[in-house]
């Protein structure tokens, strides 16, 4: 039978169509009805109907994430209250400190993390170069992955401390008492876990730095000075790490012993003065170090600065040890005098030479171009407010530091929060202070760099000009 060469056939999916010879069809036939009739019912059924997979915005997520945030902090306020108030009065204010002896440095350490995590915001909305600075790899961290880790940290602990008040309010003391211990174990193992997981490189980058803080026999690099000030604002964290950890070595965790375990990890104990003083001997240390490599007698002073903290934190711890006349009459006008002294240096150090700001001239001219003012919009009132601010917080410095202030456990923390702040404003202008000097530094040796083929050039025009040939 004769068709046409064009006539459709019916074909399986995805297979090329058969043309047969059916002979010619009308337009409008039956048969042609039924033909087509056939193909799309036959298309209907071996094609799947196609899906479409529905994929959540980010925004819907992080508002999920925000929503499950606030379940999870008013869970954790309302199942501390209630443990709180199911205590007795007497045992209640007692359980609160040894709870914030253990958790407060932790949480102190959180909040170091997230300004942190702000500093790196800042730098890369500033197009700073931070990697170049503190000589990093490829594998730094970001600003977002420090608030990754933050974020952690601001679950963990308040969590830990959560259970911790819950278990001995319903009377699992045993249980109670191992949370901050597995808190701790947990923080220091993924500290230093050798294996290629939580950021491996930047965790062991940050050990070699403390290293090499504890242990200054090599030449001082930029990130090891600069961590080294930090953790002066966070003496206080340490000194109430090894008041934790000698309470839990001495097993008196959650005990009825706090009184005994006073005695031995309290505030008469002549470990919280030396644990104090470690981060400003190791500064200490590296000036001299730095003095040795450099012969630059500016580290010296800088020596001198970080020594007027020894005096304030000594002479604080020995109103335990002397008779109360002596301290009246003797020690106590002498720790005022060391700790303004201390204060005051601190504070001219930081503006004119960590900070560059020229003793104050640059700050009421403005006449320095700063990163962090063109990033804050160039706003003058930055520069104000930082400075007194700083001066402020460098007096209240002194109360953290000196053991016979610390009574309030609440106005510690609070304090010790305000230093870290500080501490988090001088990062903004000691790297912008460093990256400056960096700048113009490059910029000089691209300009020589750039002059010498022009002088050549000129050379050569007025060697040709007078006919000789070169």
């Amino acid at each position: 039978m004769d068709s046409p060469a064009n006539s459709p056939h019916l074909r399986k999916s995805g297979s090329r169509l058969v043309v047969s010879d059916f002979g010619t069809l009308e337009p409008g036939s039956v048969f042609e009805e039924a033909l087509l009739h056939s193909i799309e019912a036959k298309a209907t059924v071996s094609t799947p109907p196609s899906t479409t997979t529905i994929i959540p915005s980010p925004l819907l997520l992080w508002r999920l994430k925000v929503l499950l945030f606030i379940i999870w902090g008013v869970s954790c306020c309302k199942i501390s209250w209630d443990s709180v108030m199911r205590m007795s009065v007497n045992l209640r204010d007692l359980f609160l400190y040894e709870a914030f002896l253990y958790y407060n440095p932790l949480l102190l350490v959180t909040i170091m993390v997230w300004f942190w995590g702000m500093n790196l915001w800042v730098f890369a909305q500033a197009n700073v170069n931070f990697p170049k600075i503190f000589d990093l790899d490829q594998n730094h961290l970001s600003h977002r992955e420090i608030w990754k880790c933050a974020t952690w940290m601001t679950i963990i602990v308040p969590t830990s401390m959560t259970a911790y008040l819950y278990l001995y309010s319903n009377g699992e003391v045993t249980l109670a008492a191992s949370q901050p211990v597995l808190l701790y174990a947990a923080f220091a193992m993924a500290l230093i876990f050798p294996f290629h997981i939580f950021y491996l490189s930047s965790r062991y980058f940050l050990l070699r730095t403390l290293w090499r803080i504890v242990f200054p026999l090599q030449a001082i690099a930029f990130a090891d000075f600069f961590l080294a000030d930090i953790l002066t604002s966070m003496s206080k964290v340490f000194s109430d790490l090894e008041r934790s950890v000698c309470r839990m070595v001495h097993r008196q965790v959650a005990t009825i012993a706090w009184f005994e375990a006073d005695s031995v990890c309290g505030s008469h104990s002549v470990a919280i003065p030396i644990v104090l003083v470690l981060p400003y001997l190791f500064r200490l240390f590296q000036c001299l170090r730095q003095y040795k490599d450099t012969r630059d007698k500016t580290t010296l002073f800088n020596a001198l600065k970080y020594s007027t903290a020894v005096p304030v934190i000594f002479v604080s711890a020995l109103k335990y040890h002397v008779f109360p006349d002596n301290w009246v009459n003797l020690y106590r006008p002498l720790w005022l005098v060391s700790a303004v002294v201390n204060c005051l240096y601190s504070f001219y150090w930081d503006l004119t030479r960590d900070w560059d700001l020229s003793c104050f001239t640059l700050v009421f001219k403005f006449n320095k171009p700063h990163i962090l003012s063109h990033c804050l919009y160039g706003r003058k009132w930055v520069y104000f407010w930082v400075i007194g601010s700083n001066l402020i917080l460098r007096c209240t410095w002194t109360y953290k530091l000196s053991a016979h202030l610390r009574h309030n456990y609440l106005t510690v923390f609070t304090i010790t929060a305000l230093e870290m702040f500080r501490r988090f404003q001088w990062v903004f202008f000691r790297v912008e202070n460093e990256w400056n000097k960096i700048s113009t530094k490059s910029s000089n040796t691209q300009l020589y760099m750039g002059d010498v083929p022009k002088q050549e050039e000129e050379e050569e025009e007025l060697l040709n000009s007078n006919g000789h040939n070169v």
